[in-house]
């Protein structure tokens, strides 16, 4: 069976990522399953843990008091799901449900803000990767927004 540092390691996201702070993630990682339509976290939740997409489809839905849940976004194969604990109150502000089957990497949130308490090298690193995701939601929710409220 493979190890979870060699995992970690195929991810996208960990590319050129020191094999030292592959070693410190691995300590707060888990390999784990979702099944087809459950839901990973729900809007309001505590936000502890971050995912990277092995397998599957997940949807980024919000509510709205007159159309119910909207689908806003998708994550698959690749790609990082999640950085709302990286930043206080740590809660969700969306849900994410899985529209197929999804293997993924679960990342503890307090354990790797631990782990950077002890190696900012590794915080930066993370810091490095996330900052790009966050822009790119930015940027997708500002062109949702002119789509929604732009002229008729």
């Amino acid at each position: 069976m493979e190890g979870l540092e060699s995992i970690i390691r195929k991810h996208p996201f960990f590319q050129g990522m020191s094999d030292e702070h592959i070693a410190l993630l691995s300590g707060c990682t888990q390999n784990i399953r979702f099944k087809k339509e459950s839901f990973i976290f729900k809007e309001g939740d505590p936000a502890d843990i971050f995912f990277c997409i092995r397998a599957g489809r997940v949807a980024l839905e919000f509510h709205t008091p007159h159309k119910g849940a909207i689908r806003y976004d998708y994550r698959k194969a690749g790609d990082v799901l999640g950085w709302s604990w990286l930043v206080p109150p740590y809660r969700w502000y969306s849900d994410a449900r899985v529209v197929d089957e999804v293997r993924a990497l679960a990342f503890d949130g307090a354990c790797l803000r631990g782990k950077w308490e002890q190696d900012p090298g590794l915080g930066f690193q993370m810091y490095k990767r996330f900052v790009p995701l966050m822009h790119r939601a930015l940027e997708a929710t500002h062109l949702q927004l002119m789509d929604v409220y732009g002229p008729e």
